[in-house]
This record gives C-alpha cells, sequence and structure tokens, in this order.
C-alpha cells in the first residue's frame, strides 16, 4: 500500500470541494489533495448543460460545463492536487484515511481532512414505488450523464417526478435530447422552484405541472409503457402512457464515508453533524456544501467550501478546535432540517451568515421562532414557506444564547 501524506485532504472534486483547495492555497497552505471517484473533477456541474451558474460566487452567469471546468482550471493554477478515479474506502484512524485508485491501493495521512461529498437524489428503489421494472427509469444526474456525457438518446415521451430545481433542469435535458415531456408531477399544491427556472423550463417548452398528485405506479414489462397517478385529495387515478420516467430531487447527503468514520449525524438529515465552524465531531475532519444542506445550488455550495477551508487553516495553524460541547438545535414539525445544527457559544460567526433550513409542507404566513429554555431569543413571520426552497434564518439571536446546556429550539407559531 503506497502512503501519499497531504496539509489538507478534501473529498469530493464538486464546487464545495474545489472551492475550498482553491481558497486554502491561497491562504499558504501547502500540500492540498483533493480525491474523487469520479473519472474527472468539476461534480455535477459537469453535466448539467444549461445556464444559472457561478452568479454567487464568481459573479457570472454560466453554464454548468464552463463553471465546472472554470474550477478545475483555477485548481490547477493554483498548485491543488486533484486525484480522480480515487475512492476513499475506509477511515484508518484520526484524519488518515484508505482510498483506492488505478494506481492501486492508498493511505492517505493528513492533517485535517474536509469532507466535500455532496448529495445524491433518491432512486426509484427508495421511494418504494410499486410496478413492474422496465428500462426508462432514471434520476436526473443519470439522465444528464446519459445525454451530455454519452450522448446516448433516451425515450420520446417522458414524466417528470418533481416540481423543484432539479427538475425543471431535468426538462430542459430531456428536451434537447429531443423528448416530449408530458408533465411534471408533485404531490404539493404548487412547484417548489423559483419563477425564473420554471419560465425558462416548463413555461418555454409549455410542459404542464399536475400538482396534488401522486405516481403510485410504473407500468411496462421491458419498457417503460405507462405510469399511474393517484389524486392525493381525492384518491382518483389516471393513467399516461410515456417511455421515460425521472425521478428528481429527494436529496439525500452522501453520508456513507462519515457514517463509516464513526462521525455524529443528523437524525433528520443524516448529514454529518456541524457547527459555526463546520467541524464535525471528529478532531480535525470538517464537512460543507450539499453534503450539510442538501440541496442548495452549486454557488452555494462553492461558498460553502470557502468558509470552510478559512475555518481549516485557524484549526492547523491555532490548534484552534473547540473543547466544550456545542449546543444542539432542537426543530419542532414541519421542519426538516437545519445547517448548521449545533451551536458554539463563542462563535459568533455563521456559514453565509445565515442558517439554512427546510420544511416539510405548505405554510402560510407562519411566524419562526427561536428558543432556549422559556426564553425566546428571536423570531420573523414569513409570507410563506415552500418544501424544496431554502428558508434563511438570521444569526442575530446566537449572541443571545446562555451558558446553560439548555438547548436551541426552533419552532412555528
Amino acid at each position: 500500500m503506497h502512503t501519499v501524506t497531504a496539509d489538507v485532504l478534501i473529498v469530493g472534486a464538486g464546487p464545495a470541494g474545489l472551492a475550498g483547495a482553491i481558497e486554502l492555497r491561497r491562504l499558504g497552505l501547502g500540500k492540498v489533495l483533493v480525491v474523487d471517484r469520479e473519472k474527472e473533477a468539476g461534480g455535477v456541474p459537469r453535466h448539467s448543460n444549461h445556464i444559472g451558474f457561478g452568479i454567487a460566487d464568481m459573479h457570472r452567469f454560466m453554464t454548468g460545463p464552463a463553471y465546472a471546468a472554470r474550477y478545475v482550471r483555477l485548481a490547477h493554477e493554483h498548485g491543488v492536487e486533484l486525484r480522480t478515479e480515487t475512492t476513499v474506502t475506509h477511515w484508518q484512524d484520526g484524519t488518515n484515511l484508505s482510498a483506492t485508485s488505478p494506481q492501486g491501493l492508498l493511505n492517505i495521512e493528513a492533517k485535517a481532512v474536509l469532507l466535500a461529498t455532496g448529495c445524491r437524489e433518491r432512486p426509484r428503489a427508495a421511494r418504494l414505488i410499486p410496478g413492474n421494472r422496465p428500462q426508462g427509469v432514471f434520476t436526473t444526474g443519470m439522465l444528464q450523464n446519459l445525454v451530455y456525457l454519452q450522448q446516448q438518446s433516451v425515450g420520446k415521451r417522458a414524466i417528470v417526478i418533481g416540481a423543484e430545481h432539479v427538475s425543471f433542469s431535468a426538462v430542459m435535458t430531456l428536451k434537447h435530447a429531443g423528448a416530449d415531456v408530458l408533465a411534471l408531477v408533485t404531490e404539493l399544491s404548487r412547484h417548489q422552484s423559483f419563477f425564473q427556472y420554471k419560465l425558462i423550463s416548463a413555461d418555454r417548452y409549455r410542459v404542464p405541472i399536475y400538482t396534488n398528485m401522486k405516481l403510485t405506479r410504473i407500468i411496462g414489462q421491458k419498457h417503460v409503457e405507462a405510469v399511474e397517478l393517484t389524486d392525493v385529495r381525492d384518491g382518483s387515478v389516471r393513467h399516461i402512457e410515456c417511455d421515460t420516467v425521472v425521478f428528481t430531487g429527494d436529496w439525500i447527503p452522501d453520508y456513507e464515508l462519515p457514517f463509516y468514520g464513526g462521525l455524529s449525524l443528523d437524525p433528520k438529515s443524516k448529514a454529518p453533524s456541524v457547527d459555526q465552524r463546520l467541524q464535525t465531531s471528529r478532531t480535525g475532519v470538517f464537512a460543507a456544501g450539499n453534503l450539510i444542506h442538501a440541496a442548495e445550488t452549486a454557488d452555494v455550495a462553492a461558498l460553502s467550501g470557502r468558509y470552510a477551508a478559512r475555518r481549516v487553516q485557524a484549526y492547523l495553524q491555532n490548534g484552534e478546535w473547540t473543547s466544550k460541547p456545542s449546543l444542539p438545535i432542537q426543530l419542532a414539525e414541519p421542519f426538516a432540517w437545519i445547517s448548521p445544527d449545533r451551536i458554539i457559544r463563542s462563535e459568533p460567526a455563521i456559514p453565509h451568515g445565515h442558517f439554512i433550513l427546510r420544511v416539510t409542507k405548505i405554510l402560510n404566513h407562519p411566524t419562526v421562532e427561536v428558543w432556549q429554555a422559556d426564553r425566546r431569543l428571536w423570531s420573523k413571520q414569513y409570507r410563506q414557506l415552500i418544501p424544496n426552497l431554502p428558508i434563511y434564518l438570521s444569526d442575530r439571536w446566537v449572541p443571545q444564547v446562555n451558558a446553560s446546556d439548555d438547548p436551541i429550539r426552533i419552532e412555528l407559531h
């Protein structure tokens, strides 16, 4: 087994990992090693061939492939060492990990580790959709890889399951592949994306959105022949003939490596539990990007990677790792998750300047409140909260957290 040493090991060469690596080199760190299991670096944007990337982090309006290529180029220019087709298999101890690559087995010894493995969509099997198992069923990632990287064809009549950001991206990919998109299907009463995404996708191609509808069966033997949709309000059923089904969204963090490393996971999101410094429960190990807030846009993930890089540098220079227990943030229903999900009392800074949350159902004019024991630290009324759209929670209440061991609670009223 070959041993490789690095000041910082970054697992994942998507926007968060590459942005973090570049920032570390800008800050003067020595050897920064980025490993990724894919054949090429750049992450999901490599095969997201539409505009909308780079707005917040690069202040440009780019396509996904151009955005990914720019980050890879910047990484090389800043002296980041990239190793693709390299899969981290398990933890040795501390911040030492084992990996496999075309060159053989590796033992990677690092002073700090930044996990930036991102998230993935739940496939059909994880959603427990009954019916046959024919060809023609994809996730958005599978679809984009097939169309943009392998230049292969898909079916001619497609149904998209979901109506969030990535669902509208799937519509554009299907149209680029020459397919007729019959509908987007969502169990909620409205789509869960920004107006601009809907405008350049579903509206542009005149694709209807079937709301309050649930996919209840896939029909077909060798190939998809039709789907069964059920109205969640009255139970009525309709069949639509199609040859392609694309499951979109319903994101889960790529948490296997943190799990096998014994890191504490958030019980709701399954992401590594992190505080404001993006520290995990293992000394020297940080996490960033869509691994901890699945799934924000690529530029938000990149900014998270930059923030994490500065915290990694502080740790390596000063041994800055909190020795005091952090306070957990408890969520009332219908909150799905929050990032960061723990609080260090003495740490005023927050990634992005705010917490990121999600809810599980549509709420009109709710008031969000932050409590510690019987003290209300902050409250705000929102016009509407929508699943799959980010909720930004102010960090102004953090200095009010007292020295007690009482956890933080976030409630809806």
